[in-house]
């Protein structure tokens, strides 16, 4: 029984994880482009998108990976027998690889704030399709 609420609570998790990545980098393109405004525009512009990326990015993503990983090891705690499926090993893989991603929107966004990010908003819109991939 265990099993199935992990299992509903990951999916949960994962849910929230992937929505907040989705939209925070979609912030980061918004961020960026404001450049492109005249004053005072840009200024209020940067600060909004500077509070926004910061609160999603730690109040619904970051909980939203800690949930998906706590609700995956409490998975692989239940059926061990998981841990032996080469399907797994590489979706470990896949999840190891989004957690870097995570972690890089974290570098990113401090950047943005800091106003020294290069990346273009037609950049951004490439980081955004990564996770899709």
């Amino acid at each position: 029984m265990a099993y199935f609420w992990f299992k509903a609570f990951h999916i949960i998790g994962l849910v929230v994880w992937f929505a907040g990545l989705f939209y925070l980098v979609r912030l980061f393109i918004y961020h960026a482009e404001a450049d492109e405004q005249p004053e005072p525009a840009r200024t209020i512009l940067k600060n909004q998108y500077q509070i926004m990326e910061k609160r999603l990015y730690n109040i619904i993503t970051t909980p939203g990976m800690v949930v998906t990983v706590a609700m995956a090891i409490g998975l692989l705690t239940s059926a061990p027998e998981y841990l032996r499926e080469g399907w797994l090993h590489i979706k470990l893989l896949f999840v190891a690889l989004l957690i870097g991603y995570h972690f890089y929107c974290g570098h990113l966004l401090k950047r943005l704030a800091a106003g020294s990010s290069t990346w273009s908003g037609q950049q951004l819109r490439a980081l955004n399709e990564a996770p899709t991939v």
